[in-house]
Order: structure tokens, then sequence, then C-alpha cells
């Protein structure tokens, strides 16, 4: 068996602010890497806009569906045990959108305009 080793360019992170945590690295179908940022403080509920707007206004976005799982992979500690809105709006109908259960790691969509669901904001940049 023929094996080959493929070496990996050495990668400058960025310094993290206080209460920031490294969620991972995301290799995208064109073969960017994303690196995601899970950013401090957890918003209440309240509806998909209203926690879309939120994450905006402090600098961040909703986590993708992936990145919740990672989320509760393995900083499930950093959140609530409720739902999180992700930023993945379900494509059979663009009036629901996806979120993450972080008691028992479930995910499922459901309508926007529910206000009981909390939200992180995360950051992300792209090599």
């Amino acid at each position: 068996m023929n094996t080959q080793t493929i070496e990996q360019p050495a990668v400058m992170l960025p310094e993290l602010a206080e209460g920031e945590t490294y969620l991972g690295d995301f290799i995208g179908a064109d073969g960017r890497i994303t690196h995601t940022i899970l950013l401090p403080g957890d918003n209440a509920d309240a509806s998909w806009q209203t926690q879309l707007e939120w994450a905006k206004s402090i600098g961040g976005d909703l986590p993708t569906r992936v990145e919740l799982s990672v989320a509760f992979e393995k900083h499930r500690d950093q959140f609530q045990r409720d739902w999180y809105w992700s930023n993945q709006t379900d494509e059979d109908d663009d009036a629901y959108a996806w979120c993450q259960h972080f008691l028992n790691g479930s995910q499922t969509y459901y309508h926007k305009d529910y206000d009981y669901w909390r939200a992180r904001a995360v950051r992300r940049f792209v090599i």
C-alpha cells in the first residue's frame, strides 16, 4: 500500500478576546477553511429575526447547524440546557429555521416567529 504524508501549513489564529472560545475550523466544499469563534454571552428567548439582529449588533452571526453540533459536543457547559437558534433557514420553507437543543443534542426546524429560544453569537474568518 502506498501512503503519502500531507504537510499542513501553520495557521495563525487571531488572539481571542476575553470570554471568546475557539470553536473550530470548518472546511467548505471549495476547500477554504473557516475558523469559528464563539462569542461570550447568551441572549434570552426571542424570535429568530430578533436573535439574528442581536448577533449582528455585537459583531457576529448565529452559528450554523454544524457549528451548533460541535458546540454541543465540545462546549456544552457554555450553554443553558435549552433550544438555540442557528442561522440556517429550512430549505423547503424559509419561514422556518434550524435550532439545536443543548440538553439532548437534537436538532429540528421551527417557525422563525417562535420567540422562546435562545441564541449565542459567533464570528468567523476565512483562510
